[in-house]
């Protein structure tokens, strides 16, 4: 299991124990989160190597893989993603300037966003780690997608635009992510990149049952500040902010669900519409946000 002795984006060696949280979703294991007082990152301490991970995506219901209605949870977040999808599609041709393009979308899962962009005109391409939902992506789609280690097969600077929806927080090695998409971008080309805020209103609400920790999967917790950081060290300039308001409402279901809530749905909607409003007037609170970038001197 790697351990870091520094934090991961500044180098400080003063890390410390900040949460023990429980993969409430799968495993019921524990895990630490430290976060670095310098920089204020948060990171899962001692997680999975890349060979140990796997078994705790190998569910059913972990929706991104398996495109399951099993539970309310799941019908409510395939409900709201018909909605989201539009969205994102609006909000990719509004940041580029462009109706139409090339796009890359890293973490493509069973490929809903990729397919949403290719039925608008864009020529896509998809990667992904699951073998079942690069199948599903294939046959339900007809997308075109590949494993994450044939990215390097990709022409240079082919892409206008390269998306990862709530992908970053799961790789092992951002930096080297941060990096082909640099070079896989075309000058004047746009990345949008999804996260959860760990410094949002809910989150410091719910504490260690905050649901977008998701450990051990989510092996980096990102706040506008440390993104910021990470974006400058890695090429990339932050053009704007967007954030995404319904995440707010299946997270915080789900916290509720972890605390042992006696009606999580009712708990959970009444507060994240507080959450809602309280962050519709500080963006830099939401639940989650898109991160829009540039690379840096383009």
């Amino acid at each position: 299991m790697p351990h870091h002795n520094q934090c991961p984006l500044c180098s400080s060696e003063k890390i410390l124990l900040y949460h023990t949280c429980t993969d409430h979703f799968i495993s019921k294991e524990v895990f630490e989160l430290y976060k670095c007082s310098v920089c204020s990152f948060e990171f899962t301490q001692d997680y999975p190597g890349e060979t140990q991970i796997d078994k705790y995506y190998e569910s059913d219901n972990y929706i991104s893989h398996s495109d399951t209605s099993k539970g309310l949870f799941n019908k409510l977040y395939k409900y709201v993603r018909k909605t989201m999808l539009q969205r994102k599609r609006m909000i990719v041709q509004s940041v580029t300037g462009m109706n139409i393009g090339s796009l890359l979308d890293i973490g493509s899962g069973t490929g809903h966003f990729a397919g949403t962009m290719q039925k608008a005109g864009w020529l896509v391409k998809g990667i992904e780690i699951n073998e079942h939902a690069r199948e599903r992506s294939i046959s339900h789609f007809g997308l075109e997608i590949i494993p994450p280690d044939e990215i390097s097969l990709l022409e240079p600077e082919s892409f206008d635009c390269i998306t990862l929806w709530h992908v970053l927080e799961h790789f092992h090695d951002p930096y080297k992510y941060a990096s082909d998409i640099i070079r896989l971008l075309k000058p004047g080309g746009t990345c949008l990149v999804a996260l959860p805020n760990c410094k949002s209103y809910d989150a410091r609400y719910y504490g260690k049952f905050w649901a977008a920790y998701d450990v051990p999967r989510h092996l980096w917790h990102f706040n506008p500040d440390t993104f910021r950081l990470f974006a400058e060290k890695t090429g990339f300039i932050v053009e704007k902010i967007i954030s995404l308001p319904f995440d707010v409402f299946y997270i915080s279901l789900l916290s509720e669900k972890y605390k042992g809530t006696l009606l999580p749905f009712v708990a959970g909607m009444t507060k994240a519409l507080l959450f809602w409003l309280l962050s519709a007037y500080k963006r830099s609170k939401s639940s989650s946000v898109i991160y829009i970038l540039g690379k840096h001197n383009q």
